[in-house]
């Protein structure tokens, strides 16, 4: 048994839970602390954190080390979110913290930080498989954004970012001077656009039976209030006859009725009014506010990364499903990205002792492979730099930015000639460890999509041999092979630059 403890760095509260991580009884949370501490709207409106809120931070954290000590706590995580993540200067910050706490805080990515919290509700094991069972929409509410992810039978399809977060909508309204009666009104105007933008494109031919939502404020009024069965759960019917109650009270009494403090009323209404657009929008019958917190997803994470006890769901089917999806948004060709996946996985799988690479960067090679070609959709001239600007741009849930940035450039480079580090590293902020690995797996893709340039899948069978500085690739088919064997060498020779190992094709015919 592992006492381990989560702390959650957010934009208006530090939370640190203390849990018993087993192989025999799971996760039990044994502790949940949590102080109030407004970093966001700092940072949202001048993107900095004052000097006395680090301060306050620091104290904070100093007394989450002493409480550590008294449980025995054996490992730790502590990460920032959105407020310290779009603060200008992030990286003083998180120096200074450590300085004055001896606590180290990673920052996540709003990707990485989405994904942390989709792994939150899947740590409610039973209530998680039960609501996916039908297609099911997780709206995570922030400070800073909202995040909503669209599930099909238990299958990630598709996940975007709004600047829609409660305490960015707040300080708009603040800007505004809005009056009680007119705060209804104002946030359904400015959310209802992005929303109907996102239905638009994303909601066609859907049937979503359920919304799962993760906040710090509905999801704590609907566990203490039992609204159907089960706490946390409540009806269509239900929600909007509680929305029509709460916009006839002023904020003071929406906090005196449901017991909260008077500061979190508004932010209450404004994750109130978000959940009820996405089920108007989306015509969903049930909700589950979860009441779980990044906490509960950082210790799921670390337990399933030490295997300390086993996860029933698989997280990577996810994240290459929202990649699939990706490239068909784009008429990418699925039988080719499966091609071009088997030949270069097998090549990787085979250079094992050579390329000193990890089963994570397996994973984004295989990435690499679904999203080789998706931007011919914008040019068939420029499609490296297409491909690239897409990956970019589009959020692939689960994944770091600095993963995001390796697939992108290992795609762009399957297609465009190779930049050496010093001529890349000064558009990117990619380091030289990040850069060896583009290399390698860029040299990778290059050979397997040299082995079906034709895009008619020739090849049967590949098997792969590495002797003596070759890689023998043997493949098996009855087609002419000349297109592939003419391009190959060119390909040969920079994975031979890379690997010092010099590929070779070797065909077998089939009758």
């Amino acid at each position: 048994m592992k006492t381990f403890a989560a702390i959650d760095i957010g934009s208006y509260e530090l939370e640190m839970k203390i849990y018993e991580l087993s192989s025999k009884k799971g996760m039990k949370q044994i502790d949940d602390i949590r102080h109030r501490l407004d970093l966001g709207s700092d940072t949202y409106a001048k993107s900095m954190i004052p000097y006395e809120k680090v301060t306050e931070l620091c104290n904070i954290l100093n007394e989450f080390r002493e409480i550590m000590k008294t449980y025995q706590v054996t490992a730790y995580k502590a990460y920032g979110t959105s407020a310290i993540r779009e603060s200008k200067n992030t990286r003083i910050l998180l120096d200074q913290i450590h300085q004055r706490t001896g606590i180290k805080i990673d920052v996540l990515s709003n990707s990485e930080q989405r994904f942390m919290d989709y792994k939150s509700v899947a740590s409610k094991t039973e209530h998680f498989n039960r609501m996916m069972k039908e297609d099911t929409a997780i709206l995570d509410i922030g400070g800073g954004s909202i995040q909503l992810s669209l599930f099909e039978k238990g299958i990630l399809e598709t996940t975007q970012n709004m600047k829609l977060g409660v305490l960015r909508l707040q300080e708009r309204l603040n800007h505004l001077n809005a009056s009680s009666a007119k705060i209804e009104q104002l946030i359904d105007e400015m959310i209802t656009s992005q929303l109907a933008v996102f239905k638009k494109m994303y909601l066609k031919g859907k049937d979503i039976k359920h919304i799962i939502v993760i906040d710090d404020y509905l999801s704590v009024v609907m566990q203490k209030n039992l609204y159907e069965n089960e706490p946390g759960y409540i009806s269509k019917e239900g929600f909007f006859a509680y929305i029509d109650e709460m916009k006839h009270m002023t904020l003071s009494e929406i906090a005196e009725k449901y017991g909260i403090p008077g500061e979190n009323a508004l932010l209450l209404l404004i994750s109130s009014i978000l959940v009820r657009s996405l089920m108007s929008l989306t015509g969903a019958q049930l909700i589950w506010a979860s009441g779980v917190s990044l906490c509960d997803g950082i210790a799921y994470e670390y337990a399933e990364q030490n295997k300390i006890f086993k996860v029933q769901h698989d997280f990577d089917a996810d994240i290459l499903s929202s990649a699939e999806n990706i490239s068909k948004r784009y008429m990418g060709s699925r039988k080719r990205s499966e091609t071009l996946a088997t030949i270069a996985l097998t090549i990787f799988d085979s250079m094992k002792k050579v390329h000193g690479l990890t089963e994570r960067e397996r994973f984004l090679l295989q990435l690499a492979t679904i999203l080789h070609d998706c931007g011919k959709y914008i040019s068939m001239v420029n499609l490296g730099e297409c491909s690239y600007n897409i990956i970019m741009s589009t959020e692939i849930i689960g994944l770091s930015h600095r993963e995001r940035e390796i697939v992108a450039n290992v795609v762009k480079y399957n297609h465009n000639a190779f930049e050496y580090y010093e001529a890349l590293g000064m558009n990117s902020t990619l380091d030289a460890e990040a850069y060896l690995t583009i290399a390698k797996l860029t040299a990778i893709l290059r050979v397997a999509n040299a082995l079906d340039r034709s895009h008619k899948q020739k090849f049967q069978n590949v098997k792969t041999t590495l002797k003596e500085g070759n890689l023998v690739i043997h493949v098996d088919t009855g087609d002419d092979i000349t297109l592939e064997k003419g391009l190959f060498q060119s390909r040969a020779d920079f994975f031979e630059e890379v690997f010092s190992v010099r590929p070779t094709i070797r065909q077998k015919k089939s009758l």
